[in-house]
C-alpha cells in the first residue's frame, strides 16, 4: 500500500479502486465482469474429483501487476515545491512490498529501502511526473501484518419501531499495554440516545464477563443534544480498556416520527447511521491512529405511502356510486305502460312522428279523392 504525503497526491481521490484492483484494472474497454474461458483456466489436477467439467481453481503463486496509472488513471505530478525542496530528506511515496520483489518507478525519483526489508521510500522531483508499476511475479516472501491496536465493533440491537439499542464492542489484543481512546460518535437527530441507560460490560483474561460501572471505563464525557431539523447529536467519550479485554458499552435510544414529505424514496431500506470515528491516544508511533468502525441502517417507524392512492380510489367509487343513484332518482321516473305512450307524443319525437303521420293522412285523402 503506498503513503502519499504533501499536495502532490491531494488530487487523488479514487481510494476505493484500491479495494477492487481486479475491476480498476480492467478498464473501460471490459466494465462487465465475464467468466474466465476453459482454456485459461488453472485448475489443480491432483484433486480426485477433477474431470473434464469439474475445475478446482489453483491459487494465483504470483502478485498482480499494477501501476498508480493504471489505479488511479493517472501520475504523480512530482513532489509539491512548497512542502520541501529538492535536497529535502523527506520522502512522500512509500510502498510495503518485499525486498525481493521488482519495482520500476519513473527517472528523477530516488529510491530508499528500509532495514525491515519491506519498506521502500521514494523521493520525488518537483519537476518530473511519478509513476510506479510492479510487475507481475511470483512471490516468496509476504509481508507481514501489523496487529491492530483495537478491534471495535457497532451495531444496533433491539426490535420495534419505537426504541432501539447501541451496542459497541471494544477489544484490546495487546496482553501488556491497556489501550486509552475517545470514541466519537455524531448520531442524526431523529435517533435520541438516553445517556442515563449507557451501562458497561468487560470481559478479562479469564473469560468471564462481568458488569461495571461505566464511570470505571468512562473516564470523560462530552454530550451535545439534538435539535429537531436542525442538527444531530454529537457524543464524546473518553475510554480505556485494559489488556487483553473486551469491553461492551450499550445504550438505548428512541426513535423520532418523520414528516411524510421528510422520507426518501427507499424509505424502507432505513436511514444511514454515519461510522463512529475512534482517536488512539497512547499510540506507539508520532502520528495519531484513527479507526473508524462501519456505517448503520436506522429503521424508523414508516407510513404505507399506497394509502392515499387506496383512499381516493374507493373514495371515488362510492361518490360515484352515490352520485348515479341519486341522479337516476331526481331523473328518471318509473310510469305504466299508457302514461309511457302519453309521455312520449309529448316529447319532440313524438310531436315529429305525429306531424309525420298527419302529412301521411293528408296525401291519402287526396288520392282517394281524385279517384
Amino acid at each position: 500500500m503506498a503513503k502519499y504525503v504533501g499536495g502532490s497526491a491531494a488530487n487523488l481521490s479514487l481510494g476505493w479502486r484500491l479495494c477492487c484492483p481486479d475491476r480498476a484494472n480492467r478498464g473501460h474497454a471490459n466494465p462487465i465482469p465475464r467468466p474466465v474461458p476453459n482454456d485459461q483456466l488453472l485448475c489443480d489436477t491432483s484433486k480426485p474429483y477433477n474431470s473434464h467439467d469439474t475445475c478446482y481453481p489453483l491459487e494465483k503463486a504470483s502478485g498482480n501487476a499494477w501501476s498508480l496509472q493504471e489505479v488511479f488513471g493517472r501520475t504523480l505530478n512530482g513532489a509539491c515545491p512548497l512542502a520541501q525542496s529538492e535536497d529535502s530528506s523527506e520522502q512522500p511515496v512509500c510502498l510495503r512490498v518485499p525486498h525481493e520483489r521488482q519495482v520500476f518507478h519513473s527517472e528523477g525519483a530516488v529510491e530508499h529501502k528500509k532495514a525491515d526489508g519491506f519498506t521502500r521510500c521514494f523521493s520525488l522531483s518537483s519537476s518530473q511526473p511519478f509513476d510506479l508499476s510492479i510487475p507481475e511475479q511470483a512471490v516468496q516472501t509476504e509481508v507481514p501484518l501489523e496487529e491492530p491496536v483495537l478491534h471495535a465493533e457497532r451495531t444496533i440491537v433491539g426490535h420495534g419501531q419505537e426504541r432501539g439499542g447501541m451496542r459497541i464492542i471494544f477489544v484490546n489484543p495487546s496482553k501488556t499495554a491497556d489501550v486509552d481512546f475517545i470514541l466519537f460518535e455524531s448520531l442524526p437527530w431523529f435517533l435520541r440516545p438516553y445517556i442515563h441507560t449507557l451501562q458497561a460490560t468487560i470481559t478479562g483474561p479469564d473469560g468471564l464477563p462481568r458488569e461495571v460501572p461505566a464511570s470505571e471505563l468512562v473516564t470523560g464525557t462530552f454530550y451535545r443534544p439534538a435539535i429537531d431539523r436542525e442538527r444531530g447529536t454529537q457524543l464524546e467519550l473518553a475510554l480505556s480498556v485494559p489488556a487483553a479485554s473486551t469491553v461492551t458499552l450499550t445504550y438505548d435510544f428512541e426513535k423520532a416520527i418523520l414528516r411524510y414529505t421528510e422520507y426518501p424514496p427507499d424509505a424502507n431500506r432505513g436511514f444511514n447511521v454515519a461510522p463512529a470515528v475512534i482517536r488512539i491516544l497512547n499510540s506507539p508511533d508520532s502520528a495519531s491512529i484513527y479507526i473508524r468502525s462501519t456505517s448503520l441502517l436506522l429503521q424508523l417507524p414508516t407510513p404505507d405511502f399506497s394509502m392515499p392512492y387506496n383512499v381516493i380510489i374507493l373514495t371515488s367509487t362510492v361518490i360515484a356510486l352515490a352520485f348515479g343513484t341519486v341522479f337516476n332518482i331526481l331523473v328518471r321516473r318509473v310510469v305504466s305502460v299508457d302514461e309511457a305512450a302519453a309521455l312520449g307524443a309529448q316529447s319532440l319525437k313524438g310531436r315529429i312522428l305525429g306531424k309525420l303521420v298527419a302529412i301521411r293522412d293528408r296525401l291519402k285523402k287526396k288520392e282517394t279523392k281524385v279517384e
